[in-house]
């Protein structure tokens, strides 16, 4: 699609801005390459300093732009983006009954982010909580039921961005009988929480997905390198078992502007 100036009569700065973005749309200014100064800018649009410094601010709020302080802001590298499928869960599931080998290639960086997980930097952290209302409400138990909340962090070694990001809770009176699923160092566990499950004798029947999003907080901006006005996806993953039971919940975080969610529904035949 031919990109298209923003139809109003706009302020000089939006015509900069406009300009630019879609020299950017058109590949003429390739990622990486800088745009021109301010000085630049004011003498080409015949405009003040104080203009041209406000179509850059649109642009890099436009996430088309990067750049800090001292340096000539450059157009952006748009970041990999990943597709995360609920066909995930088949193939956890599917990995259940093999071996430990078998398990252990394909985890969720695999899956999910499509890089072996010796690349990134990987932490667990496991806490035994009371469940809040929130918590008791969404898996249907009494207030205070005592839960594993586990926090699951990946990163990249090189820069520090976070690349990965999820906590899940668990009931304790399920899992109690298998002292390795409460000990943080065991992870990242071959075959992820379904073959943790199986172990204590619970099969997984169903998983719902429900994905909201959410405006990051400076912390969020900080840690995911984010662009401005990219906002982060939450997926809040309920884990059903065979008998009907929510064994497990997640909250999981995907930055939208690296992030493809695709849903696959399998239909009977008629």
């Amino acid at each position: 699609m031919e990109p298209e100036p923003t139809s109003v009569t706009p302020p000089i700065q939006l015509r900069i801005a406009d300009s630019i973005r879609m020299q950017i749309q058109r590949g003429d200014l390739p990622p990486g390459q800088a745009i021109p100064t301010l000085q630049q800018l004011s003498q080409q649009w015949d405009c003040s300093i104080n203009s041209a410094r406000s179509a850059v601010v649109l642009l890099k709020q436009q996430g088309l732009i990067t750049g800090c302080r001292g340096r000539a802001p450059v157009v952006r590298t748009p970041p990999r983006r990943l597709a995360r499928s609920n066909e995930r869960h088949l193939v956890e599931k599917g990995l259940v009954r093999r071996s430990e080998d078998e398990r252990r290639s394909l985890g969720s960086a695999e899956i999910d982010m499509g890089v072996p997980l010796a690349e990134l930097e990987f932490t667990a952290n496991f806490e035994q909580v009371d469940a809040d209302e929130s918590l008791a409400a969404a898996f249907g138990l009494p207030f205070g039921t005592r839960l594993l909340q586990r926090t699951y962090q990946t990163s990249d070694p090189g820069i520090g961005r976070r690349e990965s990001w999820s906590v899940s809770w668990l009931s304790l009176d399920l899992i109690s009988q298998n002292p390795d699923l409460l000990d943080p160092s065991r992870e990242p566990w071959p075959g992820g929480t379904q073959h943790q499950l199986y172990t204590v004798g619970i099969e997984i029947a169903r998983i719902i997905d429900e994905v909201s999003a959410e405006a990051p907080t400076t912390v969020d901006v900080h840690r995911w390198h984010l662009s401005e006005r990219v906002p982060l996806l939450r997926v809040r993953r309920t884990s059903v078992n065979t008998h009907d039971r929510i064994v497990e919940l997640s909250d999981a975080i995907f930055p939208a502007d690296r992030t493809t969610l695709r849903f696959t529904t399998a239909l009977p035949a008629w």
